[in-house]
Parts: C-alpha cells; sequence; structure tokens
C-alpha cells in the first residue's frame, strides 16, 4: 500500500475526517453530480455514479443531499457544470503528484494547486509529466479483524481480482478498473463486508522518503486534499510504518 494511503489511514484513526465533513460533503455533490452528468441518474447502469453514491453514504451524508446531486447532474436542479481537470507536478525528494479536480474555474483551480506545491518546494509541471507512472486501479477495503483472510483471498481472485494483500489492520483487494463493481458485488453477495472500494492511482513506482521530506510531503498531501476543486490527490511516495507513526504522534 502506498504511503498516502497508510497516511489517509492513519488520519481516519484520528478523527480528521469528521473535522472536515462538510468540506468532504461538498466534494462528494460534486462528484455525484459530474457522475449523472456524464453516465445518466440510474446507479445501477452508471458505476461510477453507484461508486460515488456508496463513498457518499459511507460518510454517512443524508439521502436527500444524494438525491439532489443526482438531479443537478440531470438537469433537474440548478447548478454548475464541472470540469474534469488533471494537474500533475513535483514534491519533496523529486515525489511524483497526480490532483484530479473538478471545477467551475479552472484559472483559480490551477492557482492554487500551483501555491501549494510552490510554497512547500514542489512545482507545477507539464500535462502527462508524471503520468505515466501512475494506473487506475479498483481497490477495496477490509478491516483484517473482521475477515477470513483465506476465504476473502479465494473469492475474490474467483471473482476476477488481480490481488489480495494485508497491510496492518486493512486487507486490501486489488481489481482493474473496470471489474471492481462486478468483485464488490459478488464479495457483498457472499457476505464479506466492504470497508471502502474506490477507483485508485498506483504508482509503478516509488519513492522513499524520511524525516523533513516525509514531513513535508504529507503537509502538501494535506493543503491539496483541503482545496475545494480537488476530488483525488495521488503521489509516489513511500514511508516507513515507524516514520509515519513518529508523524502522526507529533501532529
Amino acid at each position: 500500500m502506498s504511503g498516502h494511503s497508510k497516511w489517509s489511514t492513519i488520519k481516519r484513526k484520528k478523527g480528521a475526517a469528521d473535522a472536515k465533513r462538510g468540506k468532504i460533503f461538498t466534494k462528494l455533490i460534486r462528484e455525484i453530480a459530474t457522475a449523472a452528468r456524464i453516465g445518466g441518474g440510474d446507479p445501477g447502469a452508471n458505476p461510477r455514479l453507484r461508486l460515488a453514491i456508496e463513498k457518499a453514504r459511507a460518510a454517512n451524508m443524508p439521502k436527500d443531499n444524494i438525491e439532489r446531486g443526482i438531479l443537478k447532474g440531470t438537469g433537474g436542479g440548478d447548478g454548475e457544470a464541472y470540469e474534469e481537470i488533471v494537474y500533475e507536478g513535483y514534491g519533496p525528494g523529486g515525489t511524483a503528484i497526480y490532483v484530479e479536480t473538478l471545477t467551475d474555474n479552472k484559472n483559480r483551480t490551477v492557482g492554487e494547486v500551483r501555491h501549494v506545491l510552490t510554497k512547500h518546494g514542489g512545482n507545477l509541471g507539464a500535462s502527462g509529466c508524471v503520468g505515466y507512472l501512475f494506473e487506475k486501479k479498483g481497490v477495496i477495503r477490509f478491516d483484517a479483524e473482521s475477515v477470513d483472510l483465506d476465504a476473502l483471498m479465494e473469492a475474490a481472485l474467483e471473482a476476477g481480482a488481480e490481488d489480495v494483500v494485508e497491510d496492518g489492520e486493512i486487507v486490501v483487494v486489488e481489481t482493474s478498473q473496470s471489474d471492481l463493481a462486478g468483485v464488490v458485488e459478488v464479495l457483498e453477495g457472499q457476505g464479506f463486508k466492504v470497508f471502502e472500494s474506490s477507483v485508485t492511482m498506483e504508482p509503478s513506482t516509488t519513492v522513499t522518503l524520511e524525516g523533513s521530506q516525509a514531513e513535508t510531503m504529507l503537509r502538501v498531501s494535506d493543503a491539496l486534499e483541503d482545496l475545494d476543486d480537488v476530488q483525488n490527490v495521488y503521489a509516489n511516495f513511500d514511508i516507513s510504518d515507524e516514520e509515519m507513526d513518529r508523524i502522526a504522534s507529533a501532529e
């Protein structure tokens, strides 16, 4: 699992996500509306919308909010049409950073992303400068304490998953992007309780960071995720568990 995924897990334990629930809802509504606009308002026929709704439910978003988001996307409500733009750049130690945004003002968004990167010693690069280092993957996460690893591995591989990885308190089932929804459906049908499922960008190579570079990279990640227009931040850094724990305890 990448360092960024481990950091996200630590933040969940600390309750940082709850402190920003309003901001999370705003991002989720944008994704729901955009998914509905592109693929229609029926989650059964629109995998991207179904995934966005699952994320919203996992964040305890009220049903009315989800329905309003779908309505916005299908033209039944007032609201902006958001443009999907990816920004690529570099962080501490030459870390590759890949930022997915949904924006109604790309001049504002590029300025904010550039500011965060340059403030922390990084820089915004040209389109495609680091994208080749990442591959879209489906990931399904389970609580390691509540799942039979051997049974899950057998069921997941039979359902078409590519790999099953145990990482501390989390078990991750990896799939191709196109197989994600099908594998989730099969596993849930067999009684496995999914903690979280998403499409992510997995790096082909990683950069190991320590000390001040590790601390700076995590600040960059948090600052980018805190921007209203940013939906997802991916980076190819790797930080040891010991270093992660040290940084988390100092927060």
